[in-house]
């Protein structure tokens, strides 16, 4: 039989672990959401094909920027609490990507070929 001490010890430890996993699931979840419809607003048929291709406007560099100082900022809540860390990854890859690739110019070769 479980009692008062044991229950509370529990609620202890289980509360935040939980708690930690549903904000990190509810912020991946949000955080697509809203790529997805970005890439959309900006005429890309998939997530990926957005992800993948160089910005081509300023808006779009905008957005890149902004997805990648997101995911550096998630990623450093991530050394407080470990799940946001795996969360914040996905933003800052993909974001300092295609900051890299506007600051490289790649964004023009993409322009030619369409």
């Amino acid at each position: 039989m479980i009692g008062i001490p044991e229950l509370l010890m529990l609620s202890i430890f289980v509360v935040p672990v939980l708690t930690v996993i549903v904000v990190s699931v509810v912020l991946l979840v949000a955080m697509l959401r809203r790529l997805r419809r970005q890439s959309r607003e900006h005429g890309y048929p998939t997530l990926k094909a957005y992800l993948r291709a160089a910005p081509r406007t300023d808006a779009e560099k905008r957005d890149a920027t902004d997805l990648a100082l997101k995911g550096l900022v998630i990623c450093l809540l991530g050394l407080i609490l470990p799940p946001l860390l795996v969360v914040g990854l996905f933003p800052l890859f993909y974001g300092a990507r295609k900051v890299a690739y506007a600051s490289m110019g790649l964004g023009l070769a993409d322009d030619a070929i369409r």
